[in-house]
């Protein structure tokens, strides 16, 4: 295979989506793999611009056949997955392809696609203290809540040492994030010879 699979991953928080949505507009080549879902399509959405909506029987099916490259059932009643073979055809074209995964999707997407087509990037924070504020800033959430994310950012920092690269996200520092994202991407992947608006992050 040509292309890299680029996987974003990190504690929640950090800034991940926003960092997705800065190299979706920085690399308009670049796959960013749409998951298949079996909930309703809310009011506005059309398939194929968030989710392929499909029947849990076609989901299923695709379950049997191999389809996935992983999936989950949310809530004991929607199924989510993504479909490996558009992955696949992407990176044989020799394009990146972009995805946000947890720890446990780094390591079967790595088994699939082999360790030198997969590039993990992890964007995490200086401390679980800096995260605890920024978190708390965008909504109150228990004590409990609080517990269980300051265990899983212990996990996930252990884990970053399985990661290509570190970034750090310090508060209040998203644009300069996305840009030292943008920045490794362009040096690991075909996307390197883009034009670069990165200067306009806001």
């Amino acid at each position: 295979m040509n292309g890299t699979f680029i996987l974003i991953l990190g504690p929640s928080g950090t800034g991940k989506g926003t960092v997705i949505s800065h190299l979706r507009t920085v690399f308009p080549d670049a796959v960013f793999p749409l998951s298949c879902t079996t909930r309703l399509a809310r009011p506005g959405e059309k398939d194929g611009q968030v989710y392929h909506f499909i029947t849990k029987e076609d989901f299923k099916a695709r379950i049997d056949s191999g389809d996935f490259l992983e999936w989950a059932i949310v809530h004991n009643d929607n199924y989510y997955g993504t479909l490996k073979a558009p992955i696949e055809g992407a990176l044989r074209e020799g394009k990146s392809v972009i995805r946000e995964v947890d720890m446990q999707g780094v390591m079967s997407i790595r088994k699939i696609f082999g360790r030198e087509n997969v590039k993990a990037i992890f964007i995490t924070s200086p401390s679980w203290e800096s995260l605890r504020a920024r978190i708390e800033k965008r909504a109150p959430l228990s004590a409990e809540e609080l517990d269980h994310r300051e265990k899983s950012f212990e996990k996930e920092m252990v884990f970053s040492k399985e990661c290509d690269f570190v970034v750090m996200s310090e508060d209040g520092k998203i644009p300069e994030v996305c840009a030292e994202v943008e920045g490794i991407i362009r040096e690991v992947s075909g996307c390197r010879n883009s034009p670069s608006p990165s200067q306009n992050v806001a």
